[in-house]
């Protein structure tokens, strides 16, 4: 609420009447039937005026234009006039002696209509103070009347009658209605199309408060007359809108609207209560496009029925006035008054009220300044507030304790706008300007730069707008001129002429850019320091101002803006297009919010409630929540990112992304906009080492053409790049790139202006480029323009003369190319002229110049295709085609040349032919065989054994027919001619099953069981294999038929098989048992390894038994490397047997080492077991104890001597040491040397060397198969190649004395032995007891 106005009369009961001054509305006039007087307030509710009249004021009325004030009252026919502008009143004499009962003033022109009780009209001209009585225009008393835009009026009156009268009284219709009228309007009825600018020809009207009666002047027969629900109550009021829509209210508090469209006539459209009691009035502000009513249900009522409104015409200020006589005033919009500096903001919060913000960020910071009055215009600067209307400006200060009132200045003329910087003030005075300093010392009042009014007197021109910055003043005027006034220097220093009138200039915060909007609302942006003009793209006609980017970062953005969008845009001048401004982004406006500054794409508007908003622009909305996006909008703020050139921005956004075409968008948005820098860290991070290395070498370049030419050529724009380069100052860098991307054609051109000593090269380059593409007249030409007489140019040379040779080809002048070719001596160029020439289909010419470049073998094909034989004979022995030997050589033989055919033949690797002709032509057999054991030809092989069975060779003709693979002729031949064992012995190994079973069924019907069973065997038939291995055999092949069935068995690994063996071997056959070695080998062969070790204990035994004890040695030994190899168990009764045979046989390696004591102590262990060595009892007991004494076991030797002189053994003493025995025994020495001991490897219990047995952990010790001594943990070695233990340094030892392991019989170099340092796994191999 602005004000309210007490009722000057609580308790009289006549109407309020409340008229705004219209346009302005800067007056309010209100009366009460009661009372007799019309007083007329401001916009602050401020009496301006009070005007007496002599009786109760019956009407009042503004003119159109707001300038006068009609008021009549019922004691006089007297109008009263009350001027607005000077505040005077007149009267005016009617002449009527009747109550004045009706006013109004006409809707088009200074007229004004005056009606009375009885019926009477008045027109009044108060331009020519003209009046025309019009008497009986009715009856009785005119209640009502309104005026059309055609200056017709429409009057109401209690004789039931509407008359419609020109402006001179002239009736032209009056229809009759059926009660009294009330409230008459006039408008359009709607339409099926709709029209623009329509005359208002409907009347419409309240009837008895029931009806509305509708009348159309065109259309006088048809009058319409709408009734309404009874439960509605009485028609208030109404008002038209829109297109033909009228809003009724009603007494019950409802609202309806309807349509005046004849197909929607009749139909309500919209219907509502807000009041539950009564409804007093309704009005609609076309300027706010919103309706108000007022009934029971308002808070202001207070007992007290709110009856009538109206708003102003600007919509800001809404009366009410009540039935009391109370009139309160609301405003409702305010004016929409604010500037914006940097980031300060000032801003109209009522209408005697502006706010200022130091920080729009910080709405607390906030000073509230109170004004004198309601501006119609605010100006904020670095120091100062602005704030006036009409010709009157007040001036503020910025002090540390709030803003205080400087100064105000009257100006000459109506200021409509004022704009400030820290020293002048430029005020806009109807098309002229006043530059003034804001604060003036009075000594300096005479100073030459206190103000000045522009333009000059003499100029005749209208200033249309302007701007002020911190150094200049800047304006445009009707004749299409920019000027820039210098404050400092206070002189003009730049003018632009445009050529069209300008409605708008918009400086940049930096004043270094210029946006100016000419009158046909097309918008420029203009750099003052080159006179540059760029267009603005795509800009609205309804434009109404231009928001430059306050922060620093988006120098080059501004917002335009109309009454619905924020239009955003860049200008950009340091790019490699140039200058350029592009339109990045829409934003929707608020309604009725006006934008009045940009700071970081933050709109700042104002409101019409007097309150500031923030509108982010669409193309800055993702900034500040980056890390709730998901990837889509991610890359929708990437693109808003690089639009804006915030490259730190969108490399935050593409970590984010983490996708390299996004790094790729960013660094060709770097490399177009010049930010090398930028570029290096984006290329860099990609890892592209050419980009970065190519961007540091350009980096320094400080030739902005030329530097802007580098990157667009990085970019791919090739002709941009080139128009960059002869705009800098190094034009020849566009010959270079042309070069150097072979646009040889474009490089030309460049080179015959900047650089004439480079046309040959690129001459020969660009005639390569046209050869390739096969323009060989154009090719020759600039090949011969590459020719130069430069000696230091003779490779380039040397490349043109090619050149024009082969295309001298190409365009038919053969016999200069030939000769160039043949004379340069280039064995590439005459091949290369030879290979076009037989592609012509020039034959000898290019065979001439193919054996000129030493290329023979292209030569001779040539020379074949044209039968020239002799000149393939004559270059024959240059040639390597194997192929063309061949022909020359079918040549020869058909000629009947038959060794130049051989040789060709040979040099073509033709052997079979060679081998045919050698059979056939020159007789040469041995030849031939000699080939076909060389080549191994199959082909050949046929040809040999075809011969040789003509001449009766059959055994020569198998072994032929063999190797050519005719196994079944050679089969067949073999058959014939006895020759079986023959053709057997060739084919080996290599034959199929069937072709064995042949051989073997031709042996099986010859009786020669042997071979049968043998080629069964190969043949995989194994019982008949079997079969015939174990028939009669011939002498002398009946042990190896035994071996052959043993081999049978194994393979078949059959049960029957084995048994059958099994059955012949035990002798249940033939009553002969067969040697126990086939049992064992039979075990071996059928994998049975615990029966062969068995088998191999019992044979070791019999060997042993007759003193091979070598041979058991050897069997057993091998028995127990296959039971490791099976992974099986040692039996160990075998290691036991296998260690004293050892033990036995290392007895004489010690000996002959001349190591006695070792091999006494291998002899005590025999001795011990001398039951397994029947046979050898007597020697080796004398060997024990010779060795013994010898050796200084004297105990020992007497225990064995002792055993050797009992009777069974003492005749077989040998006499050579019987007398030496039997002393010993005599004479006996019990002295014995100690034996060493050595820790068990198992429990480190100490026993004696030769012990394998230890009795405290119960465990058999490995022994070592050198000394047979037992092994200890630190000095242990396996044999490589039996992998038996040994002591390592006892083992090197025998090995360098070059003898082999005594137990595999190996010879092994001593470098191979290696010391085991985990013996574990020796201590229980796998497979030993």
């Amino acid at each position: 609420k602005v004000f309210t106005l007490s009722s000057k009369s609580q308790t009289g009961s006549g109407a309020t009447k409340i008229a705004w001054q219209p346009q302005q509305g800067n007056y309010l006039a209100t009366c009460n039937t009661t009372v007799h007087s019309v007083d007329i307030y401001d916009r602050h509710g401020e009496v301006k005026e009070q005007v007496s009249l002599p009786g109760a004021c019956t009407g009042i009325s503004w003119d159109k234009d707001g300038d006068n004030l009609a008021m009549i009252q019922e004691k006089s026919g007297v109008i009263y006039l009350w001027d607005a502008n000077s505040r005077k009143l007149t009267k005016v004499d009617s002449g009527l002696k009747d109550t004045l009962t009706f006013i109004s003033w006409s809707a088009v022109a200074s007229t004004l209509a005056i009606g009375t009780n009885k019926g009477n009209l008045l027109i009044y001209n108060h331009q020519t103070s003209r009046k025309v009585p019009i008497l009986g225009k009715h009856t009785k008393k005119i209640t009502c009347g309104a005026w059309n835009s055609n200056n017709l009026i429409a009057l109401g009156s209690e004789d039931k009658t509407i008359s419609i009268s020109n402006v001179d009284g002239d009736t032209l219709r009056q229809p009759a209605i059926r009660g009294e009228p009330s409230n008459i309007q006039f408008s359009t009825m709607k339409t099926d199309e709709r029209k623009t600018g329509t005359e208002e020809t409907t009347v419409s009207v309240i009837i008895a408060k029931k009806t509305l009666f509708l009348f159309n002047i065109e259309d006088p027969d048809n009058p319409i007359e709408l009734a309404f629900q009874p439960r509605y109550g009485n028609i208030v009021s109404y008002r038209w809108y829109g297109d033909g829509y009228i809003m009724i209210g009603f007494s019950n508090g409802y609202l309806v609207v309807i349509s005046t469209h004849m197909k929607e006539i009749g139909q309500e459209l919209f219907q509502t209560r807000d009041f539950k009691d009564y409804l007093g009035s309704i009005s609609i502000s076309f300027t706010l496009g919103k309706a108000a009513s007022c009934g029971d249900s308002s808070h202001i009522r207070k007992n007290d029925n709110l009856m009538k409104l109206e708003w102003t015409d600007d919509g800001q200020l809404l009366a009410i006035a009540t039935q009391k006589g109370n009139v309160h005033v609301h405003l409702t919009r305010l004016p929409v008054l604010g500037c914006g500096y940097e980031t300060r903001l000032a801003y109209l919060t009522s209408l005697l009220e502006v706010t200022i913000l130091s920080n729009f960020h910080e709405p607390e910071s906030s000073i509230k300044i109170d004004i004198e009055v309601e501006p119609s215009f605010i100006a904020l600067g670095p120091y100062h507030l602005a704030v006036g209307m009409n010709n009157r400006v007040w001036f503020y200060y910025f002090e540390e304790s709030g803003p205080q009132k400087l100064n105000e200045k009257d100006y000459l003329g109506t200021v409509t706008s004022i704009r400030l910087n820290s020293d002048y003030a430029a005020a806009m005075l109807k098309n002229k300007i006043q530059l003034h300093l804001i604060e003036t010392d009075e000594n300096d009042l005479g100073h030459d730069r206190e103000t000045k009014l522009f333009p000059e007197e003499d100029e005749k021109i209208k200033i249309t707008c302007y701007d002020l910055t911190r150094n200049f003043l800047i304006y445009g005027n009707d004749a299409g001129s920019i000027q820039y006034f210098y404050i400092e220097d206070w002189k003009f220093v730049n003018e632009y002429r445009h050529g069209i009138g300008i409605r708008g200039v918009y400086s940049n915060p930096s004043e270094t850019m210029l946006i100016f909007i000419d009158e046909k609302n097309d918008g420029f942006i203009y750099n003052p320091i080159n006179d540059e003009i760029v267009d603005i793209p795509d800009f609205s006609p309804t434009v109404k101002g231009i928001l430059w980017e306050s922060w620093p970062q988006d120098k080059g953005v501004f917002c335009a803006y109309d009454d619905q969008n924020l239009y955003t845009y860049i200008y950009w001048n340091n790019s490699i297009f140039g200058s350029e401004c592009k339109l990045i982004g829409e934003t929707k406006l608020p309604f009725s919010q006006v934008p009045f500054l940009l700071y970081d794409g933050e709109v700042i508007c104002q409101t019409q409630n007097g309150k500031t908003s923030t509108v982010i622009l669409s193309t800055h909305s993702r900034f500040s929540r980056l890390d709730e996006l998901v990837e889509e909008e991610l890359k929708i703020a990437l693109t808003q990112c690089l639009s804006l050139r915030r490259f730190k921005d969108a490399w935050n956004i593409a970590t984010q992304l983490s996708q390299k075409q996004f790094w790729m968008e960013i660094g060709k948005a770097a490399l177009q906009n010049l930010e090398i820098e930028e570029a290096i860290r984006v290329y860099r991070h990609l890892k592209d080492v050419g980009m970065v290395l190519s961007l540091e070498s350009v980096k320094n370049v400080e030739n902005k053409y030329l530097l802007a030419g580098h990157m667009a050529l990085f970019l791919e724009e090739y002709n941009l790049a080139q128009d960059l380069f002869l705009t800098s100052n190094t034009p020849k860098a566009a010959l270079e790139m042309r070069s150097d991307l072979h646009h040889w054609d474009q490089a030309l051109q460049l080179a015959k202006n900047f650089s004439p000593e480079e046309v040959p090269y690129i001459s020969k380059e660009y005639a390569q480029q046209l050869e390739f593409m096969g323009d060989y007249p154009n090719a020759l030409v600039h090949y011969e323009n590459g020719l130069t007489n430069d000696k230091e140019k003779s490779e380039e040379n040397a490349v043109c003369t090619a050149g024009v040779a082969r295309m001298a080809i190409r365009v038919g002048d053969i016999r200069r190319g030939v000769s160039m070719a043949a004379k340069s001596g280039n064995r590439a160029l005459c091949r290369e002229c030879a290979t076009i020439l037989e592609g012509m289909k020039q034959f000898p010419e290019a065979a001439a110049l193919y054996e000129r470049g030493q290329y023979y073998d292209k030569a001779a094909t040539i020379y074949i295709k044209t039968k020239n034989w002799a000149k393939v004979g004559e270059i024959l022995p240059e040639i390597s085609t194997l192929k063309i030997h061949a022909q020359y050589a079918k040549a020869k033989e058909a000629d009947g040349k038959y060794n130049d055919a051989v040789r060709a033949y040979e040099n073509a690797k033709d052997f079979d032919s060679v081998i045919r002709i050698n059979l056939e032509h020159l007789q040469k057999p041995e030849e031939a065989v000699r080939i076909v054991r060389e080549t191994h030809s199959v082909e050949g092989a046929k040809m040999v054994a075809s011969f040789f069975q003509k001449l009766g060779d059959f055994a020569s003709a198998i072994q032929f027919l063999v190797m050519s693979k005719c196994t079944n002729e050679a089969f067949q031949l073999a058959t014939t001619h006895e020759q079986m064992e023959l053709y057997a012995e060739i084919i080996g190994d290599e034959a199929s099953h069937e072709e064995y079973e042949s051989i073997a069924l031709y042996f099986e019907n010859r009786k020669y069981y042997f071979l049968a069973g043998k080629f069964f065997l190969k043949a995989r038939k194994f019982a008949k294999a079997l079969k015939y291995f174990l028939r009669t055999q011939p002498p002398g092949e009946g042990n190896k038929s035994i071996d052959m069935a043993i081999e049978t068995v194994g393979k078949a690994q059959d049960e029957a098989l084995t048994h059958q063996l099994i059955d012949y071997l035990m002798g249940e056959v033939d009553g002969v048992p067969k040697d126990a070695t086939y049992l064992f080998r039979l075990y071996m062969a059928l994998r049975q390894y615990r029966e062969a070790a068995r088998t191999a204990i019992i044979i070791a035994r019999e060997e042993q038994s007759q003193g091979n004890y070598r041979v058991a040695h050897d069997l057993l030994f091998s028995m127990c490397q296959e039971l490791r190899k099976q992974k099986i168990k040692i039996p160990s009764e075998m290691s036991q047997n296998l260690m004293i045979l050892h033990s036995y046989i290392l007895v004489k390696m010690h000996v002959k080492r001349g190591d006695h004591l070792k091999a006494a102590r291998m002899l005590i262990r025999v001795a011990n077991n001398i039951s397994k060595f029947g046979s050898h009892v007597v020697p080796i007991l004398t060997s024990t104890i010779i060795e013994c004494h010898r050796s200084g076991l004297k105990n020992s030797a007497f225990s064995y001597a002792a055993m050797l002189v009992r009777p069974e053994y003492r005749n077989k003493i040998d006499l050579k040491y019987k007398k030496k025995i039997e002393q010993i025994v005599r004479k006996p020495d019990k002295t014995e040397i100690e034996e060493i001991q050595q820790p068990c490897p198992h429990c480190k219990y100490d026993l004696p060397q030769t012990q394998l047995d230890c009795p405290d952990c119960k465990n058999t010790i490995p022994y070592c198969i050198i000394t047979g001594r037992h092994m200890t943990t630190n000095d242990w070695t396996n044999c490589p190649k039996c992998n038996f233990p040994a002591i390592y340094d006892e083992f090197k030892a025998i090995l360098e004395d070059e003898i082999a392991c005594p137990m595999c019989s190996e010879s092994i170099p001593p470098s191979e032995l290696t010391k085991v340092s985990d013996v574990m796994p020796f201590l229980h191999p796998d497979g030993e007891d």
